[in-house]
Formats: structure tokens, sequence, C-alpha cells
């Protein structure tokens, strides 16, 4: 059964589904850098707990204003004098929404534009794919905050661009931008001007695959990443045997033994 996913009970995530199954999710709080609150957690929560049921064949997450996200609300926190246990159901939450996105199996494509830091690269980290622009930045201030990171960066982040990395840029508040953060694959893509084109056509290029094969690739990769290398080798056979095998599938091969499909070249 497919579900319908309630437009109208978002109220920080705006909302935009494409006749072609890509839809368009932007935090919507321009006004605070699009900042992390507690809301804004639930709300990415029951969007991406959704998506997978409800025929979202690829997402393009995006921040309102000039920014993707400028991490944790920190007037929230401060406001909200939270006790100890309090931030950790907190915590618990972010990993939620972000594991969502990374192991749902449908596409995520962040657009991320000027800043990316703190939660809100904790957040990038967790879409399969990152496209940047000449206004993008990358950090993790939490140092000079008195913080520590809470929402998955010691995982994503520093498999992205190393533990040396990664202490580095939370001890210092070292700042990341162009060339240098596609080397260390703190983004796949780096365009002139405006990153939603480019997060959009990788979106749709995305959603023409077969959904089981998408869900594959954006949930069977990160649980084999988390196994040892002969448990991955036998989870990988049994998935491949699931998803090589689907039905949908045999027109395409069939495509690829008549010769009517596109083959794969060097200036594709």
């Amino acid at each position: 059964m497919t579900l319908k996913i309630d437009l109208t009970r978002f109220k920080n995530l705006a909302l935009d589904p494409q006749e072609d199954g890509v839809w368009i999710v932007t935090l919507d709080r321009a006004h605070k850098r699009n900042a992390l609150d507690i809301d804004t957690i639930e709300e990415l929560v029951d969007f991406f707990s959704a998506a997978p049921r409800a025929g979202v064949k690829a997402v393009v997450l995006a921040g309102a204003g000039d920014h993707f996200c400028a991490g944790l609300d920190l007037i929230e926190h401060h406001d909200q004098d939270r006790s100890p246990a309090d931030f950790m159901h907190v915590c618990l939450r972010w990993h939620e929404a972000f594991n969502k996105m990374e192991y749902g199996g449908v596409p995520v494509i962040a657009a991320c534009q000027g800043a990316v830091v703190g939660g809100g690269l904790e957040l990038a980290s967790s879409a399969h794919i990152r496209v940047m622009n000449e206004t993008t930045y990358f950090a993790l201030p939490e140092g000079q905050r008195g913080l520590f990171t809470g929402g998955g960066a010691t995982i994503r982040v520093a498999d992205l661009v190393g533990k040396d990395r990664m202490i580095d840029m939370m001890l210092t508040g070292r700042v990341y931008h162009g060339q240098e953060a596609i080397d260390l694959h703190l983004a796949q893509y780096m365009v002139e001007g405006s990153v939603m084109d480019k997060a959009l056509e990788i979106a749709r290029r995305t959603a023409e695959n077969l959904p089981l094969t998408n869900f594959a690739i954006c949930s069977a990769i990160s649980h084999m990443q988390n196994m040892s290398a002969l448990d991955a080798a036998y989870a990988e056979a049994v998935v491949a045997g699931v998803v090589n095998t689907q039905a949908p599938a045999r027109e395409r091969l069939a495509a690829f033994a008549d010769k009517s499909a596109a083959r794969v070249r060097k200036d594709a």
C-alpha cells in the first residue's frame, strides 16, 4: 500500500513534489540560516520515514535563502536549558532523522550553498550526494562553542574526511570550501551558480533507475560498511540475488542484449 504524505502537516519543511517522483524538500527557516530546532528534526523523521512507502523516487534537500543549514539552533538550546538526559534524547532524534535519510533507500541529493556548519554538515553528510558552489563552506565549530557533535559527525564526517581532519576542524574551527572541500569528499560536485539546478539534474537521473535498485544502493551499501568483510560479502551476494533477478530488470537487460540500450561512454 502506498502512503500519502500530508503536506499541510509540515511547517518547517517546504515540500514540493514533482511529477517525475522527485521531491524538493527545503529547510524553511531562512531567518535562522535554517538552523535545526527539534520541530524541524521531527519533520525530517516524519518525511523520511514515509518517503520510501510514498512513491518518492529521489529527494533534493535544500535550504531556503542563502544558506543550507547553520546547524543546531543554539538559541533554542540555550533557552531550553536542557538536562543531560534531555539533550541525549534530542541527539537520538537527530540520529533517527539522519539514519532514515542514509538507510531509507531513497536517493537524497543535498543542494549545499552558503553555510554547511555543525549539525548542518551532519545533515548534509547523511545525504548520498552533495552538490556545492563557490558560496559553500563546511565547518564544525563545536569546539569554540563549548559543545560536542551529537548528530553523527563522529560517524559520517569522520568517514568522509578522516578522523584527524575532523578533530582539527573541531579543535580549530577550520573552514573548508572550494576545490579543497571536493578533494576531502565533503561534496562530490562543484558548480558555478545554482546548486539546485545540478541537484535536480542528478535527482532526475537517479529517479530513472528501478526503485529496488536504488533502495539497495542507498541502503545496503551503508549497512555493508558496518559489517565485517566476510559478512558484507555474504550480504552483498544476497542483495544482488534479489535485485539482479527482479522482473522489471529483464526489460533493461533485454534492451542491452539487443543493443537498443545506451552504452557507457567516456563522455557520458
